[in-house]
């Protein structure tokens, strides 16, 4: 590898973000469609969905690879790390903020709107009027239109995946000492356990929801606890989903011979990025699953 220039560097122009400007825009468009599709037999909201994302996923591999080229041709100076790090840094800032926004609607429904259904507050007239014969506990497994379902307990599959994502945590933080010691075999074979580990939850979670869906009448309509408890969940497993993505590809280019003790920050980046997916994981566990 060539040594770092000490020159600011300024890409060419490129037609990857327009791509990915088209790509957003036909998931918003496939992803409307598809909910006002749901009911009839149309399917062109689908297609438009699947469009945008397959244009998505040509983008990322596209322009990553361009990244990655420009990277190992010895381009970027200091300056270029560092605005890497800051925009990880606030990429996952707004990751934290995604996650706050969906804790503090569980915790308004679970605290206050139900709450108020069950007359506290000075709210008795409320939950007569609204609810009569609503009770005031959660999981709330009943909805107002009469059907019920059951709770997701926290034994079983979450207790498992809960384990799985810790021990994850772990054999990717000594991969990462081990690129850092450039002790190679130790970084690929703990990095490959690590992925096998996030693609083990994927599948876990995948058996979860076959069980709460055919045997528990737990579904995303099942009144506001399957909306919260698929929502939570779901948009945590598509953010364990992309990080194993991004391991996996960490461990290819590792096999390559990419990445030295001291210029690794894209494995560094994604070694934050699942760091952070446990830590929300264990939030998860604790608030929708024990609680």
């Amino acid at each position: 590898m060539t040594e770092k220039t000490t020159v600011y560097y300024v890409p060419t122009q490129s037609y990857w973000p327009i791509m990915g400007a088209i790509g957003l825009l036909c998931m918003a468009v496939g992803a409307g469609t598809t909910v006002q599709q749901m009911n009839s037999e149309a399917t062109s909201g689908t297609w438009i969905l699947t469009l945008g994302i397959g244009i998505i996923i040509a983008m990322l591999f596209g322009w990553f690879s361009d990244v990655i080229k420009e990277s190992q041709s010895g381009m970027y100076s200091a300056q270029m790390d560092r605005s890497f790090r800051q925009g990880m840094s606030w990429f996952i800032f707004s990751e934290v903020m995604f996650f706050v926004a969906f804790f503090g609607a569980l915790f308004y429904v679970r605290n206050i709107s139900i709450y108020w259904l069950g007359g506290g507050s000075n709210n008795a007239m409320t939950g007569q009027v609204l609810w009569p014969e609503f009770e005031a506990i959660w999981p709330l497994i009943t909805t107002p239109a009469g059907d019920t379902t059951e709770a997701m307990g926290w034994k079983g599959l979450p207790l498992i995946n809960t384990v799985i994502l810790l021990t994850s945590s772990v054999t990717l933080h000594f991969a990462h000492l081990g690129l850092e010691q450039n002790k190679r075999k130790q970084l690929t074979v703990l990095l490959a356990i690590t992925v096998l580990l996030g693609a083990s939850f994927i599948f876990l979670q995948a058996e979860e929801y076959i069980e709460a869906y055919r045997h528990m009448g737990l579904t995303l309509s099942s009144g506001v606890y399957g909306n919260t408890f698929f929502i939570l969940t779901g948009f945590h497993g598509m953010h364990v989903t992309i990080g194993t993505i991004m391991l996996f590809v960490m461990l290819i280019r590792i096999m390559k011979g990419h990445f030295t003790p001291d210029n690794h920050f894209a494995f560094q980046a994604s070694s934050w990025y699942w760091h952070f997916v446990d830590v929300v994981w264990l939030g998860l566990f604790f608030f929708v699953y024990i609680l």
